[in-house]
């Protein structure tokens, strides 16, 4: 199999075409972002069992010694290797039994042993525990046969985190691993951010709830059961969720409404050019402002950042597929920023399975499904053979987006493309 190179166009080439001047890149809108969007300011205590989801706000560290003193990897019998005279065979008799949980107080003196338990305190004097397997219980003594070598089947205090050592830092999103930790070091209550508030409104006079009756020219719901499941994801508290009607007024007063209530303002629709396109107007009505608005990117061209009054607001494309490809790029971004997490995953290249031809102008973002692995060890990635901004079903097979670069016209198969995996949070 040919070999090609990774394609190293500057911001996946969104912004190379002269004729899409007016459109900012994919890197540049995600700069802006991290540029111009702070992280919320409250924060809160919650302890470590009501904490999970949440975005520290404040580092933590490990209150003492992780262990917090040595202790049996393993069940078996406690012993002092220097005790050990001769070429072996050994008896020693056992003078003490050492189960965990409980400070042990008879040392190990000599040519002895102590019966220990995992997790339990080493006795003074003792340098290594033997697995029961390795010795021969007979009454209260036990034959040894082979020399343990210092230090066997021992746990050292400190050997998994030092006391004081930044365990986590501000920034981590509390999933397992990172609740594990924090309880390993003994942090009990955490500084964690506020959640954030979040309104939706999906605009269209077409639309109706997904299921319900719905006349000839009218269609289900899509976004609103869509990003409310993000949204879900993302940990964030739904202040509020509407339907817009396409009137300048009426969206003017929802938004207002919901800017007064929310960090975040999500609309879905209405940011195009055309003269049912109210979103916009009504933002700016308010004495609004955009970050940007316009992307070289499909699908999702019109999608758009900015502020109304002290919320922010993210502007999606109607189309099911645009707003959701567009939520995972930018929407995805703008809640990491306001949350305080830290950056998202960075995209990793993969081989596509088969030829791409398409038209150039725009960088193309295009769901592919993970395929397995070829000869050389790369994931290859499957795909259908065009970006479709209204086929939904082309979603759930999906594993992520592949990046193709504007100025890109064709592929062959066993190309490198980016591909950024779907993110839950």
């Amino acid at each position: 199999m040919t070999i090609h190179q990774a394609i190293a166009s500057p911001g996946c080439g969104c912004d190379s075409q002269d004729m899409l001047h007016a459109l900012i890149s994919i890197d540049e809108a995600l700069t802006r972002i991290a540029g111009n969007v702070a992280p919320v300011g409250r924060t809160e205590a919650l302890s470590l069992d009501h904490a999970f989801g949440r975005i520290l706000a404040q580092p933590v560290r490990c209150r003492s010694m992780a262990p917090a003193f040595d202790n049996a990897a393993m069940d078996g019998y406690a012993i002092a290797t220097s005790a050990l005279t001769g070429a072996g065979p050994w008896v020693l008799p056992v003078v003490a039994r050492v189960p965990a949980g409980q400070a042990v107080t008879t040392p190990v003196a000599g040519a002895v042993a102590a019966r220990i338990f995992t997790g339990a305190p080493i006795p003074n004097g003792a340098d290594a525990v033997v697995m029961q397997e390795d010795v021969l219980r007979d009454g209260d003594v036990i034959h040894l046969s082979r020399r343990p070598e210092p230090r066997l089947n021992i746990r050292r205090a400190g050997s998994d985190m030092a006391k004081g050592a930044t365990v986590l830092d501000k920034g981590h999103r509390l999933g397992p691993r990172e609740i594990a930790a924090c309880a390993a070091a003994g942090a009990g209550i955490l500084r964690v951010r506020r959640k954030l508030r979040v309104a939706l409104l999906v605009t269209g006079d077409e639309v109706r709830r997904a299921g319900g009756a719905r006349e000839a020219a009218q269609i289900w719901d899509v976004n609103t059961p869509m990003l409310t499941a993000s949204l879900a994801a993302a940990d964030v508290d739904i202040v509020a969720s509407d339907h817009g009607a396409d009137n300048l007024a009426g969206l003017v007063r929802q938004l207002g409404d919901m800017s007064a209530q929310a960090d975040l303002v999500i609309t879905t629709g209405g940011i195009s050019v055309g003269e049912e396109d109210h979103v916009k107007p009504a933002v700016m009505a308010l004495g609004g402002e955009t970050l940007f608005s316009g992307v070289a990117i499909k699908p999702g061209k019109p999608v758009s950042v900015g502020r109304i009054g002290k919320a922010h607001w993210l502007g999606l494309p109607g189309n099911p597929v645009s707003a959701f490809v567009t939520w995972q790029v930018f929407g995805l971004a703008l809640v990491r920023a306001l949350s305080g997490e830290g950056p998202a995953p960075t995209r990793r290249h993969v081989v596509i399975a088969g030829p791409i031809r398409r038209k150039p102008g725009r960088c193309e973002l295009r769901p592919a499904r993970l395929a397995g692995f070829d000869a050389h060890g790369r994931e290859v990635v499957g795909f259908e053979g065009a970006t479709h901004s209204a086929r939904v079903g082309l979603l759930s097979p999906a594993d992520g987006l592949m990046f193709l670069p504007a100025d890109v016209e064709s592929l062959p198969a066993g190309a490198l493309v980016e591909f950024q995996p779907f993110c839950q949070s």
